[in-house]
Protein backbone atom coordinates (compact mmCIF):
# COMPACT_ATOMS: atom_id res chain seq x y z
CA UNK A 1 0.00 0.00 0.00
CA UNK A 2 1.10 3.43 -0.81
CA UNK A 3 0.40 6.54 1.35
CA UNK A 4 0.22 10.01 -0.06
CA UNK A 5 1.56 11.83 2.59
CA UNK A 6 0.90 14.91 0.85
CA UNK A 7 -2.67 14.15 0.65
CA UNK A 8 -3.05 12.71 3.92
CA UNK A 9 -1.38 15.97 5.82
CA UNK A 10 -4.55 18.14 3.61
CA UNK A 11 -6.63 15.67 4.88
CA UNK A 12 -5.50 16.02 8.65
CA UNK A 13 -5.60 20.23 7.80
CA UNK A 14 -9.32 20.23 6.74
CA UNK A 15 -10.28 17.98 9.80
CA UNK A 16 -8.43 20.08 12.27
CA UNK A 17 -10.42 23.30 10.08
CA UNK A 18 -13.49 21.19 10.56
CA UNK A 19 -12.95 20.95 14.66
CA UNK A 20 -12.59 24.67 14.60
CA UNK A 21 -8.67 25.21 15.86
CA UNK A 22 -6.30 26.98 13.68
CA UNK A 23 -3.95 24.42 11.91
CA UNK A 24 -1.22 27.63 11.31
CA UNK A 25 -0.92 28.40 15.13
CA UNK A 26 2.34 27.63 15.93
CA UNK A 27 1.31 24.71 17.85
CA UNK A 28 -0.21 23.06 15.14
CA UNK A 29 1.61 23.65 12.32
CA UNK A 30 3.46 20.69 11.66
CA UNK A 31 0.92 18.38 12.80
CA UNK A 32 -0.78 17.85 9.75
CA UNK A 33 2.73 16.66 8.28
CA UNK A 34 3.60 14.96 11.74
CA UNK A 35 -0.07 13.13 11.88
CA UNK A 36 0.14 11.91 7.86
CA UNK A 37 3.76 10.12 8.93
CA UNK A 38 2.29 8.78 12.06
CA UNK A 39 -0.38 6.93 9.95
CA UNK A 40 2.00 5.80 7.39
CA UNK A 41 4.01 3.83 10.28
CA UNK A 42 0.65 2.92 11.69
CA UNK A 43 -0.60 1.04 8.39
CA UNK A 44 2.55 -0.73 7.26
CA UNK A 45 1.21 -3.98 7.62
CA UNK A 46 -0.69 -3.80 4.74
CA UNK A 47 3.06 -3.88 3.02
CA UNK A 48 3.95 -6.96 4.31
CA UNK A 49 2.74 -10.55 2.82
CA UNK A 50 2.01 -13.21 6.18
CA UNK A 51 3.54 -15.69 4.54
CA UNK A 52 6.45 -14.50 3.53
CA UNK A 53 7.02 -13.53 7.50
CA UNK A 54 6.68 -17.89 7.61
CA UNK A 55 9.52 -19.78 6.44
CA UNK A 56 10.56 -22.67 7.39
CA UNK A 57 14.27 -23.20 9.78
CA UNK A 58 16.47 -25.59 7.90
CA UNK A 59 16.78 -28.52 9.08
CA UNK A 60 15.28 -31.86 11.01
CA UNK A 61 13.55 -30.29 14.65
CA UNK A 62 11.93 -32.52 16.50
CA UNK A 63 8.05 -31.67 16.89
CA UNK A 64 7.18 -29.96 19.67
CA UNK A 65 4.51 -27.43 21.44
CA UNK A 66 5.94 -23.87 20.23
CA UNK A 67 3.85 -21.06 22.15
CA UNK A 68 4.73 -17.44 22.70
CA UNK A 69 3.04 -15.37 25.30
CA UNK A 70 2.17 -11.83 26.02
CA UNK A 71 3.38 -10.30 22.67
CA UNK A 72 2.33 -6.80 22.87
CA UNK A 73 0.62 -5.47 19.82
CA UNK A 74 -1.16 -1.82 19.38
CA UNK A 75 -3.68 -1.79 16.37
CA UNK A 76 -6.29 0.62 15.33
CA UNK A 77 -9.92 0.16 15.00
CA UNK A 78 -11.67 0.29 11.67
CA UNK A 79 -14.79 2.19 13.04
CA UNK A 80 -13.13 4.86 14.91
CA UNK A 81 -10.12 4.82 13.75
CA UNK A 82 -9.22 4.96 17.76
CA UNK A 83 -6.39 2.54 19.08
CA UNK A 84 -6.53 -0.75 20.63
CA UNK A 85 -3.57 -2.52 22.62
CA UNK A 86 -3.24 -5.87 23.97
CA UNK A 87 -1.37 -8.97 23.91
CA UNK A 88 -0.94 -12.27 21.85
CA UNK A 89 -0.98 -15.62 23.00
CA UNK A 90 -0.05 -17.79 19.20
CA UNK A 91 1.26 -21.09 19.21
CA UNK A 92 1.13 -24.42 17.50
CA UNK A 93 2.83 -27.80 16.92
CA UNK A 94 4.94 -28.28 13.96
CA UNK A 95 3.42 -30.46 11.02
CA UNK A 96 4.53 -31.01 7.66
CA UNK A 97 5.33 -26.98 6.99
CA UNK A 98 7.78 -26.87 9.47
CA UNK A 99 9.01 -24.94 12.41
CA UNK A 100 9.57 -21.49 12.00
CA UNK A 101 11.49 -18.82 14.29
CA UNK A 102 10.04 -16.93 17.06
CA UNK A 103 9.92 -13.61 15.98
CA UNK A 104 8.59 -14.61 12.90
CA UNK A 105 5.22 -15.42 15.22
CA UNK A 106 5.68 -12.17 16.69
CA UNK A 107 6.08 -10.27 13.56
CA UNK A 108 3.05 -12.28 11.97
CA UNK A 109 0.70 -10.37 14.92
CA UNK A 110 2.09 -7.18 14.05
CA UNK A 111 1.51 -7.66 10.11
CA UNK A 112 -1.59 -8.14 10.92
CA UNK A 113 -1.82 -5.42 13.80
CA UNK A 114 -0.91 -2.66 11.65
CA UNK A 115 -3.69 -2.16 9.37
CA UNK A 116 -7.14 -0.95 9.88
CA UNK A 117 -8.59 -3.83 12.16
CA UNK A 118 -11.01 -5.20 14.70
CA UNK A 119 -9.77 -7.75 16.76
CA UNK A 120 -12.83 -10.41 15.85
CA UNK A 121 -11.19 -10.38 12.40
CA UNK A 122 -7.20 -10.36 13.38
CA UNK A 123 -7.51 -13.56 15.44
CA UNK A 124 -8.53 -15.52 12.51
CA UNK A 125 -5.93 -13.89 10.34
CA UNK A 126 -3.42 -14.90 12.26
CA UNK A 127 -4.79 -18.24 12.68
CA UNK A 128 -5.33 -18.84 8.89
CA UNK A 129 -1.93 -17.40 7.91
CA UNK A 130 -0.43 -20.18 10.45
CA UNK A 131 -2.68 -22.90 9.32
CA UNK A 132 -1.81 -21.86 5.38
CA UNK A 133 1.77 -21.75 5.69
CA UNK A 134 2.96 -24.73 8.37
CA UNK A 135 0.19 -26.90 8.37
CA UNK A 136 0.83 -27.69 12.03
CA UNK A 137 -0.76 -30.26 13.61
CA UNK A 138 -2.16 -27.94 16.07
CA UNK A 139 -2.80 -24.28 16.49
CA UNK A 140 -3.84 -21.24 18.25
CA UNK A 141 -4.35 -17.43 18.68
CA UNK A 142 -5.85 -15.85 21.55
CA UNK A 143 -5.83 -11.67 21.62
CA UNK A 144 -6.30 -9.95 24.98
CA UNK A 145 -7.20 -6.39 24.32
CA UNK A 146 -8.39 -3.08 25.44
CA UNK A 147 -10.34 -0.76 23.38
CA UNK A 148 -10.33 3.08 23.55
CA UNK A 149 -13.49 3.37 21.23
CA UNK A 150 -15.25 1.77 24.33
CA UNK A 151 -13.54 3.76 27.20
CA UNK A 152 -13.69 7.24 25.36
CA UNK A 153 -17.22 7.05 23.76
CA UNK A 154 -19.71 5.26 23.44
CA UNK A 155 -20.17 3.06 27.19
CA UNK A 156 -17.39 4.71 28.42
CA UNK A 157 -16.47 1.87 30.06
CA UNK A 158 -12.34 1.84 30.87
CA UNK A 159 -10.04 -1.04 30.91
CA UNK A 160 -12.48 -4.07 29.82
CA UNK A 161 -10.21 -6.51 27.98
CA UNK A 162 -11.40 -8.22 24.90
CA UNK A 163 -10.66 -11.90 24.54
CA UNK A 164 -10.82 -13.54 21.27
CA UNK A 165 -9.48 -16.91 20.55
CA UNK A 166 -8.94 -19.44 17.77
CA UNK A 167 -7.79 -23.04 18.03
CA UNK A 168 -7.29 -25.54 15.63
CA UNK A 169 -6.14 -28.96 14.73
CA UNK A 170 -5.62 -31.08 17.85
CA UNK A 171 -6.04 -28.38 20.09
CA UNK A 172 -9.38 -27.44 18.85
CA UNK A 173 -10.79 -29.61 21.43
CA UNK A 174 -8.18 -29.19 24.17
CA UNK A 175 -6.08 -26.59 24.40
CA UNK A 176 -3.07 -25.97 26.01
CA UNK A 177 -2.95 -23.64 29.35
CA UNK A 178 -1.98 -20.39 27.55
CA UNK A 179 -4.98 -20.18 25.88
CA UNK A 180 -7.61 -21.29 28.70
Amino acid sequence: MSVDQKRAALAVRELLVGLGVDPDSPELRDTPKRVAEFWKERLEGYGVDPMTELTPLPGELEPCPVILEKVPFVSTCEHHLAPFEGFATIGYIPGPGGTVGLSKLARLVQTFAHRLQVQERMVHQISQALEASLHPVAWGVKLVAVHTCMAHRGVRTPGVPVVTTVMGGAWKEKPPKAFE
